[in-house]
């Protein structure tokens, strides 16, 4: 972890005299992510698959992000994302226990990831080409709530949650006099044995303060705290809206 923050942090130094923003900006959007959910998540030793013997499907997948843009040299721009994921599902344990529930029980589950992202930006270009480099400090809360149908054993319950850095990286193209681009945007990390992703590619439309975007998304978690882990992966399109000043 600390070669890839000092890594980052260094592109981002070299970056920082070609950071350029003319104007104050100020924006925000709201968007839906249509998401499918793969992977697995381990409980003090023992594991479930989240798909095929949980049985997840979505519930709702809401993202709202905002930022702040300042021509101010050196101190950087600011952006807050926050998504925050709910799926359920019926299911039945496969051939092996799963924490204290035994193999083929039916069970009940939930699944809540919560995702708190602060980020600290440079715009390294900004005309018809834009890109943006920096951090991200994101807050990771995780839990898998599994209880059996017939009420015969303790319910289970797997957490993860910690505060984790990222390299922020973020690119626009814009076709000029048309409202019209297209772009991508991610986080990154890898450490440890821990890694998680997080990135989108759309396309996009600008009509005066309104902000319309699709596009498609796709996030991985494999994070391990204490005895348990979560190795989770979603994707899937998304749609937003949003204002810009």
């Amino acid at each position: 972890m600390r070669k890839l923050i000092l890594a980052v942090g260094g592109t981002v130094a070299l970056a920082t005299p070609l950071a350029n923003a003319d104007v104050v900006g100020v924006g925000a959007n709201v968007s839906y992510w249509d998401s499918d959910l793969s992977g697995k998540v381990v409980n003090k030793g023992s594991a479930v698959d989240i798909e095929n013997d949980l049985n997840l499907d979505s519930d709702s997948n809401a993202n709202f992000t905002a930022y702040f843009e300042h021509p101010v040299p050196v101190l950087p721009n600011v952006r807050v994302n926050y998504t925050t994921i709910s799926q359920n599902g019926s299911g039945q344990l496969g051939l092996e226990d799963f924490d204290q529930i035994s193999a083929g029980t039916e069970v009940d589950s939930e699944l809540d990831l919560d995702q708190l992202d602060a980020t600290f930006y440079y715009e390294v270009l900004d005309n018809w080409v834009n890109l943006d480099l920096g951090l991200t400090a994101r807050k990771l809360d995780g839990e898998l709530v599994v209880r059996d149908k017939a009420g015969l054993f303790p319910v289970s319950k797997t957490t993860v949650e910690g505060v984790i850095p990222m390299g922020y990286a973020a690119a626009r193209f814009d076709l000029p006099l048309t409202g019209v681009s297209v772009g991508g945007e991610g986080n990154l990390i890898s450490f440890d044995g821990d890694s998680l992703h997080d990135f989108n590619v759309y396309g996009q439309y600008e009509l005066s303060l309104l902000q319309l975007r699709a596009g498609y998304r796709q996030m991985s978690i494999d994070y391990e705290d204490d005895d348990d882990k979560m190795d989770v992966e979603l994707s899937g399109p998304f749609a937003s809206v949003g204002l810009t000043l």
